[in-house]
């Protein structure tokens, strides 16, 4: 049991700072599809409370000590605005488990100023969304016989 709850804790740990991390170790543990999205949502959701509440002093202290003076267009600040007016608050959320890490999703999202309210929810119902499709991808790659016997 203690092995269970050790094994569970480091895949949470993963899932803090990269979300593929939840399916890939899961399966690899032997977990239920359940419990794939179970630790996967509860280590991405960790971060995007965490990161949600400490946003707006991270975006004023972190990037005034570090780019002090620094120009506010770049070519990477266009991108993200275009990325921003494309898809809006629920895009970057459900973009955020495959592309972004939870931590840089929920910063964005913050420094745009969406809502804590609306960022807990596009972010919750993205992690079910892609821990499932992720959780039974992989699932299922894994009865496929050359890759079982490839990898294991």
């Amino acid at each position: 049991m203690l092995e269970y709850i050790l094994q569970f804790l480091a895949i949470y740990a993963v899932c803090l700072f990269k979300f593929i991390g939840g399916p890939l170790l899961g399966n690899a543990a032997n977990y239920s599809i359940f419990e794939i999205i179970l630790v996967t949502v509860s280590g991405m959701m960790t971060s995007v409370v965490v990161f949600t509440f400490l946003g707006e002093w991270i975006k004023t202290n972190w990037t005034i000590k570090i780019r002090k003076n620094r120009k506010k267009f770049t070519p990477k600040t266009r991108k993200i605005i275009q990325v921003w007016q494309k898809f809006g608050a629920a895009g970057v959320a459900a973009i955020t488990p495959l592309v972004l890490t939870p931590i840089g999703g929920t910063i964005l999202l913050t420094s745009f100023g969406v809502r804590r309210r609306k960022i807990f929810s596009y972010m919750l119902l993205s992690a079910i969304c892609w821990s499932f499709i992720l959780g039974m991808s992989i699932n299922q790659l894994m009865k496929i016989p050359f890759l079982k016997q490839l990898i294991g």
